[in-house]
């Protein structure tokens, strides 16, 4: 597997675990005994949770450098990884999250952001 492929696919999973830490707790709200923990303690769960994604996201980042020998600038590191951000993030609001939609708007920035990443890798 490529340099490129294996930090995307950490990324991903590292984003998976960041929206479940960000956002996690707001659908966690609907299990009763979650809801009688203190905000300190949901603050501590969610950073708990954060740890796995640190765990995926530096190995994915060190060995997507291309300083490091891998295949990407560290600005592209960046924009690939906001990217894998909000599609993560909206696989996760409209699986989880039933009251949420995707609207028409939502995808047109989404296209703008691709457009974004073809210019920010265009050489």
């Amino acid at each position: 597997m490529s340099k490129a492929l294996y930090t995307i696919i950490l990324l991903v999973i590292s984003n998976s675990f960041m929206t479940m830490a960000w956002y996690g707790h707001l659908k966690f709200g609907e299990w009763k005994w979650f809801n009688q923990l203190g905000l300190l303690m949901i603050i501590l769960v969610s950073w708990g949770i954060a740890l796995f994604e640190y765990m995926f996201q530096v190995p994915a980042n060190r060995m997507g450098y291309h300083q490091n020998g891998g295949p990407f600038t560290l600005v592209e590191l960046k924009v690939l990884q906001e990217v894998i951000t909000l599609l993560v993030f909206t696989i996760f609001s409209l699986v989880l999250f039933k009251t949420e939609t995707f609207r028409m708007n939502h995808l047109i920035g989404f296209v703008f952001l691709v457009l974004a990443v073809y210019f920010i890798f265009k050489k």
